[in-house]
């Protein structure tokens, strides 16, 4: 299963408002999703930030797993506390990376996690197996991100996978693409596909280069809110040569 990832707020008329915001999760229900992220405004004033999820989740929280991901944006621990419990009573699946630590503190984010009931994620920015665990020994998140981009590959990520899984912990890779859908497809531990980003008036910006099937695009997923994964050899698809020779501004050979 997937959940539709947003861009973060904007003041064009897209994803403005805490009303647009529930109009798009309504919008991505409608489609077969079941789980909504919001990227939030980041520099708006904390109320803002508070309305969003709260009209958010009294649109579609008792139909839907909502998120909220301030990308390390929110100013203080004490903004974040104030989203958290916003949270708490939107009944929100988890709370990612609120304030402006880089994502790195242990300490704070178990002080966060002492204070609120809806569940922290954390180590996006964490590279590597060893940070990961010294993370999660010290109380410092509840689900645990992975990613073959930070962590050193498919085979970094997947280590940090089952190190979750050793702590009964999950796992939540971070972004799409086909390696992140045959991780997730590979463990036991993981819950969502991060689809995204998304906006009602942008396409995403991932280059077309996969099969249609395989685009992280609005109506990527099945009516069940589901994403396919491939079943061919490496990634599992061919990709498209001919937009990427189209496309192309430069060559680099390795020897």
């Amino acid at each position: 299963p997937a959940y539709a990832s947003t861009y973060h707020g904007d003041e064009n008329g897209g994803l403005s408002t805490p009303e647009q915001f529930a109009d798009y999760a309504e919008q991505c229900y409608d489609i077969g999703y079941r789980a909504f992220k919001i990227h939030g405004w980041g520099d708006a004033p904390i109320s803002r930030e508070v309305e969003n999820v709260l009209e958010v989740g009294r649109r579609v929280g008792d139909r839907m797993s909502l998120m909220i991901d301030p990308a390390c944006e929110y100013n203080t621990w004490g903004e974040a506390l104030l989203v958290g419990r916003a949270c708490d009573e939107a009944g929100f699946f988890w709370l990612e990376d609120p304030y402006k630590d880089g994502g790195v503190s242990m300490f704070g984010h178990q002080r966060l996690r002492e204070k609120i009931d809806t569940p922290i994620l954390q180590t996006e920015h964490i590279f590597g197996l060893e940070g990961h665990v010294d993370f999660i020994v010290n109380g410092g998140t509840d689900f645990v991100r992975a990613g073959v981009y930070e962590d050193g590959g498919i085979t970094g990520a997947m280590k940090v996978a089952h190190a979750a899984e050793g702590f009964g912990l999950d796992v939540e890779f971070h972004g799409g693409g086909l390696a992140h859908r045959h991780c997730i497809a590979a463990v036991r531990n993981a819950n969502f596909y991060e689809l995204g980003l998304l906006n009602p008036k942008i396409k995403s910006s991932k280059p077309p280069v996969y099969p249609p099937e395989f685009t992280d695009e609005l109506n990527g997923v099945d009516a069940n809110g589901h994403v396919e994964v491939p079943q061919g050899p490496g990634l599992g698809v061919e990709m498209d040569w001919d937009y990427i020779e189209a496309h192309k501004v430069d060559t680099l050979t390795r020897e």
